[in-house]
């Protein structure tokens, strides 16, 4: 058949193409149909009804998880950005944590470039108020998420990165006034607010910590790991993983040398306080020992207890060896690969973010492929629409114009990672 030099195989194509065309004729209704109901989820959010908005953002909701949603999204972006902001400040819990997924959801599809700023920048003030009003805890880590995303992936600005990180902070260190009350966050606020805090950690490159706050950190999250809900112990964990591949206690340690060789720099460090940090982390390293090898009893899951073991046994090795784990996750027919800590974490963070739409993300976002420099083969091996080749390929695109920028920011971070801290843990040092 396929050695044939006769008419037959062009005979045999040509017939082939009506059905092709009924099919692609069929795909295109297809796309107007989602299309037409993603206009009328959007219309739905103008309702007066909470139930109406609600069933409304859960749609969006599988709708961005299920396709990249270019076209909508470069039509309706203003106005999904900001019915979704007055669900947040009017809706019931339900309500607020669907749109703040569709925001997250809206801030992963659009990358990076001047929609993503805009989204942070509109969010950031609505977000940190539903925070303080909120005592629900699926309100707080929703909007927790939310913000952590938008700021991963808006957050060019190092100073937005810290306000954002000292926001999620506040959650479990809060500024008391006079007329404040504490509140005794629960394990899985506490576990929110570590993860995405440890999420947004992975994107600093001048981590400017000063001995005294590192201690603080180090030493509350040792705390972490000694709670009985499995959760938390392992977000102290993936914190105290990337903390610790920062080499920031190493930068401590060249300071102190200097300074013992008669070269004082402002700000170093004594030997008092490098031996108690050393001391530190020797600590930490008997906890994560102990936590590796756990036989069960503090938390239930099986699950979380296999999770907390490969997690704490890598960590081991890392701590005593310096050598950081390395995975491999299938997507579609593809492996994506990961080789330190902070990809790791970024990983997980957003494969938990996105939940049933990570395959469908990690195979057609573009700015996830430049997060984790994968390149998927092309279903089908189709050409790209047009739509994909304005958004992705032309040279004056926002995403081309903010991608050398991105991968600059992340080749600095894999080259240095003896970085410091910044301003986020200000609460620490109040109390």
């Amino acid at each position: 058949m396929f050695d044939s030099d006769d008419d037959t195989s062009s005979v045999s194509s040509s017939s082939t193409m009506p059905s092709e065309r009924v099919l692609n004729n069929g795909m295109d209704e297809v796309t107007v149909h989602k299309d037409a109901l993603l206009d009328q989820s959007l219309d739905a959010l103008y309702e007066k009804r909470s139930s109406t908005r609600e069933q409304a953002l859960a749609s969006i909701v599988d709708a961005f998880n299920s396709d990249m949603q270019l076209e909508f999204v470069e039509n309706k972006f203003a106005t999904l950005l900001h019915q979704c902001l007055h669900c947040i400040k009017k809706g019931s819990t339900k309500e607020t944590a669907l749109a703040s997924h569709v925001i997250g959801l809206l801030a992963l599809t659009v990358g990076l470039g001047d929609q993503a700023k805009e989204i942070l920048e509109e969010s950031v003030t609505p977000l940190s108020q539903a925070l303080k009003s909120g005592r629900e805890i699926l309100k707080i880590t929703s909007i927790l998420e939310c913000l952590a995303v938008i700021t991963f992936v808006g957050g060019n600005d190092p100073e937005q990165t810290e306000k954002s990180m000292q926001t999620i902070w506040q959650m479990i260190h809060p500024k008391l006034g006079s007329n404040v009350v504490a509140t005794k966050p629960s394990p899985a606020v506490i576990s929110a607010v570590v993860s995405s805090w440890a999420f947004l950690l992975t994107t600093v490159d001048r981590w400017t910590l000063g001995p005294k706050i590192w201690q603080e950190t180090v030493a509350y999250l040792s705390t972490l790991l000694e709670k009985d809900d499995r959760s938390v112990r392992i977000a102290a964990g993936e914190a105290l993983a990337v903390i610790f591949e920062l080499g920031t206690l190493e930068k401590f340690s060249a300071e102190a040398k200097e300074s013992a060789n008669g070269s004082v720099k402002e700000g170093s460090v004594s030997q008092e306080a490098l031996i108690h940090m050393h001391g530190l982390k020797a600590k930490v390293t008997k906890q994560v020992r102990e936590l590796s090898a756990e036989a069960g009893g503090k938390g239930s899951a099986k699950k979380d207890l296999n999770t907390q073991r490969y997690l704490f046994k890598d960590l081991v090795e890392f701590l005593e060896d310096g050598c950081a784990p390395e995975t491999s996750t299938k997507v579609g027919g593809d492996y994506l690969q990961t080789a330190t800590w902070y990809q790791m974490i970024q990983l997980n963070y957003l494969k938990h973010f996105l939940g049933g739409g990570f395959i469908k993300h990690m195979q057609e976002n573009e700015f996830l492929h430049e997060v984790f420099s994968f390149t998927p083969k092309k279903i089908g091996g189709g050409k790209m629409t047009n739509d994909e080749k304005r958004l992705f390929k032309s040279p004056n695109s926002a995403l081309n114009k903010a991608r050398t920028q991105f991968l600059t920011k992340q080749r600095m971070l894999a080259k240095n990672m003896n970085v410091g801290h910044y301003a986020a843990t200000e609460t620490m040092e109040e109390e």
